[in-house]
């Protein structure tokens, strides 16, 4: 599971850069992503641990950070859907694909704790 948190990691840093370049490269906001995906990278390397207890509290965290982000993401997604704030078509392009992610990452964690539990391995 820690390689697949450094791939969505990836995914998040490139659609931070990505979003910050679209909007003008003047919003440091459009890099949440990417921030988000730098914790993620930090903590998935170090899940890479041969110590199965570092391991689980390294995903633990890891699944805590995706889940605090998808609820960000989700609820800024949402208030620019329903007008209340309004930001720019590429900032809530890249607020949505950051939840979908993030949702997607926290359901394959989710998942694999689940598995991993019945295979009795924690």
């Amino acid at each position: 599971m820690a390689k697949i948190t450094i791939v969505f990691a990836v995914l998040l840093i490139t659609l931070g850069v990505f979003g910050f370049a679209a909007t003008g490269s003047i919003h440091p906001t459009a890099l949440i992503p990417a921030y988000v995906g730098s914790l993620l990278a930090i903590f998935g390397v170090l899940a890479m641990s041969p110590d199965a207890k570092k391991r689980k509290l390294y995903m633990h965290f890891n699944v805590t950070i995706g889940l605090l982000g998808f609820l960000g993401a989700l609820v800024i997604f949402l208030r620019n859907i329903f007008g209340v704030t309004n930001a720019g078509p590429a900032a809530v392009e890249a607020q949505g694909v950051m939840a979908a992610l993030l949702l997607i990452y926290v359901a394959l964690c989710v998942r694999s704790f689940i598995a991993a539990r019945r295979a009795g391995t924690v």
